[in-house]
């Protein structure tokens, strides 16, 4: 079976690939358990000339880059631009700080020196998907590399050309060959992988499905994993809320790659007294968007990343009508098969529906009206999933004591959700564990070691003195 580049505002196949045999997967692991041996013998001024090169690399190739995320899962090409930029950031941010987050931990203790020792683990395989082709990579790599570790990546199969695009970004920057190899496999080849002695360690980045499997995977195998999976994002309005400002962030946090991210807010839960201004306005908002060719400048979100995907969110929508959700916002499919949906908002919503249960992974609003405080809070938690929030209030306290009840990895309050290289990122319940980002996430893939030299502690004259 042939991995397929597809533009899906074409609907054109753009270029086909074998996937790659179990004799060059093996040559490729094989290598890449030899180059980590050398790799980690480096030191952090040599890793981090690498990857202020791939930083540099990622910002002359930014246009080149950004054209092949549009080709392949349709991201306007303006955002993609962006995104590039912030892989680059996220290069050059762990590239100046990875020494310090590593450095040796001195702990008190009786011994005469103790502390812990951060050091790598070896081959880290990692599990990426479609809707943020560069920065997901960029976000295991970056700190991977910087600790030490060498990478694997299976991306998602209709991004193969944004896989070795990236591949060949390290080659170019200095990295040796084998310390970071695209593997063209299908996702049902991923098991194999993992359960291979010489691959330590497996990050993921998918659906809840893809991170049961994974982890159960790993864990029989007894790897470290971090997963981070779907989100169903609360985006609470409070009555005394600028809900001006509110309303126009709703609609753009809906709309962050057509709906197609994991912490675009999903759920707008809004107390009663501004519901009705409130959908008002974030409609107005939604409507004004621009929606059409993503190579187009002006274009403001393109299609969803294949047909299939747009079948299934229309299949929630329509089975939540039939159980008493009202439009009210009409929008959806173009047309069956087609890739192409317009923003929709739902109201009316209670559980057992697909739009008040499940993530609606597109530009689909799920409206919510809460009573008061309390019940927006209990409304947030009622969810599976636990990635994002955000709360809007005028009254900052309010705003932080209400982030802190919300069941969440993050909360951001009269902000945009978004992820940033100094924060960590991940999430709680079926959204996942462990963290990417910051210092929390180059510490996911170390061996945080405990070194204890005995014998007597060195004299301090000062405590003399006392």
């Amino acid at each position: 079976m042939a991995i397929e580049s597809f533009n899906p505002y074409t609907g054109r196949v753009l270029r086909r690939f074998k996937p790659h045999t179990p004799a060059q997967v093996e040559r490729m692991v094989a290598q890449a358990d030899k180059a980590f041996r050398e790799w980690r013998r480096t030191s952090f001024q040599e890793r981090s000339r690498v990857l202020h090169r791939a930083a540099a690399l990622l910002r002359e190739r930014q246009h080149e880059l950004a054209r092949l995320m549009t080709l392949e899962m349709g991201k306007p090409i303006k955002d993609g631009r962006g995104e590039v930029e912030k892989c680059a950031l996220t290069c050059d941010f762990y590239a100046e700080h990875a020494e310090h987050m590593l450095a040796d931990q001195v702990i008190e203790t009786k011994a005469r020196r103790s502390f812990i020792a951060h050091e790598p683990l070896g081959v880290v395989l990692a599990v990426m998907p479609w809707n943020f082709p560069f920065w997901q990579a960029i976000r295991f790599a970056a700190p991977a590399l910087m600790a030490g570790n060498v990478g694997l990546l299976k991306h998602a199969s209709n991004v193969p050309q944004c896989a070795l695009a990236l591949e060949t970004i390290f080659h170019d920057a200095g990295l040796p060959r084998a310390a970071f190899r695209t593997l063209l496999l299908e996702s049902k080849d991923v098991e194999k992988l993992i359960e291979d002695d010489r691959v330590q360690a497996v990050t993921l980045t998918g659906s809840e499905g893809a991170g049961s499997h994974v982890g159960a995977a790993a864990g029989r195998n007894i790897k470290k994993t971090v997963l981070e999976l779907g989100g169903s994002d609360a985006f609470i309005v409070l009555a005394d809320a600028d809900l001006e400002l509110a309303a126009k962030t709703a609609a753009q946090a809906r709309m962050i790659n057509a709906g197609q991210s994991c912490i675009a807010a999903k759920r707008f839960i809004v107390e009663k007294p501004v519901a009705k201004e409130f959908i008002s306005q974030m409609k107005t908002h939604l409507l004004a968007m621009r929606g059409g060719d993503p190579m187009d400048e002006g274009t403001q979100y393109g299609p969803l990343a294949r047909p299939d995907l747009a079948d299934e969110l229309t299949k929630q929508v329509q089975d939540s009508i039939k159980l008493g959700a009202k439009v009210e916002l009409y929008g959806g499919q173009s047309e069956p098969g087609s890739a192409r949906f317009a923003p929709m908002m739902l109201s009316n919503l209670k559980p057992g529906m697909p739009a008040y249960d499940e993530e609606l992974f597109g530009p689909v609003a799920s409206i919510l009206i809460a009573r008061d405080e309390q019940h927006a809070i209990e409304l947030a938690n009622d969810s599976r999933f636990g990635l994002g929030g955000a709360v809007w209030t005028r009254d900052e306290k309010r705003g932080e004591r209400v982030a802190r009840q919300v069941e969440s990895g993050a909360v951001f309050v009269n902000a945009l959700v978004a992820s940033s290289p100094e924060m960590p990122f991940g999430g709680i319940k079926k959204s996942g564990y462990g963290r990417e980002l910051s210092h929390l996430g180059i510490r996911e893939f170390v061996n945080q070691k405990s070194i204890w030299i005995g014998g007597d502690k060195p004299f301090d004259a000062r405590k003399k003195a006392e």
